[in-house]
């Protein structure tokens, strides 16, 4: 399923949504990659270090989602690249 698929079906889910997401900090450029196990690849420009790499992939999946900075969040994974996000619906 392409990427475009994947995000229109989150955006317009009416129940959470819990992706699972294998993170590459220090990229040279923001992106998302569905897998064809169900899991994410999630690219950010920031580094693994104070917590800025995961303020990133908030913000990223908020642009991304069309959802508010509260209805995203890692509930599993917040010192680790393999990460579990939550994404309420609205």
């Amino acid at each position: 399923m392409s990427n475009e698929l994947e995000i229109e079906k989150i955006k317009n889910s009416k129940e959470d949504v819990k992706l699972n997401v294998k993170v590459i900090a220090n990229a040279k450029k923001k992106s998302i990659e569905f897998q064809e196990d169900g899991s994410v690849k999630l690219k950010v420009i920031q580094i693994a270090s104070d917590g800025r790499a995961n303020k990133e992939i908030i913000e990223f999946l908020c642009k991304i989602f069309d959802r508010p900075k509260n209805k995203i969040s890692i509930i599993r994974g917040e010192l680790s690249s393999h990460k579990v996000i939550l994404i309420e619906k609205i």
